[in-house]
């Protein structure tokens, strides 16, 4: 094999090699996609809820936005009661995407699931907290607990995009 034919060898080799790395990506990718929905800059209420009674509502605020060539999702809330900075991501091992919560108390790591247009993260078996989109293209989220075997709603965060 001459020089040209291994030359051209090892650069079809590297060409099979970025595209199997492109490939790879893809699946991430598309995983994040799903989450697009998600992205803006939102007001709204939120509200607390103790025995299916509004406890405490005030204003709020949620800036969303990929970052990392869109391989996390990037969520910056803040209202009258809750600051919290979180970040998600998918990682394409687990099959699961993972959703990363940072607050003035600490920090904490959950599963979560993309399921009929909302993404569900599981903090443990008891309490879940669901984020999806409105018929009015706007914004929910919600946490519930699992007590005596009903979920009963703990917090709700409504939204509008302001872009």
């Amino acid at each position: 094999m001459g020089y040209r034919n291994a030359s051209k060898l090892f650069g079809c080799i590297v060409l099979l090699f970025l595209f199997d790395a492109v490939l790879a990506q893809e699946p991430k990718h598309e995983k994040m996609e799903q989450l697009s929905f998600l992205v803006g800059e939102w007001v709204g209420t939120s509200k607390t809820y103790e025995n299916g009674v509004v406890a405490k509502q005030g204003a709020a605020y949620e800036k969303i936005s990929y970052d990392l060539d869109r391989s996390i999702l990037v969520i910056e809330l803040n209202t009258e009661f809750l600051q919290l900075h979180t970040i998600i991501m998918y990682d394409e091992a687990d099959q699961t995407y993972y959703y990363y919560r940072f607050s003035k108390e600490g920090a904490a790591r959950y599963p979560a699931e993309f399921k009929e247009g909302n993404l569900i993260v599981w903090r443990d078996a008891k309490t879940r907290f669901f984020f999806g989109s409105t018929p009015e293209g706007g914004f929910i989220e919600y946490g519930e607990q699992l007590i005596n075997g009903n979920w009963i709603k703990t917090f709700e965060d409504t939204f509008t995009n302001t872009q």
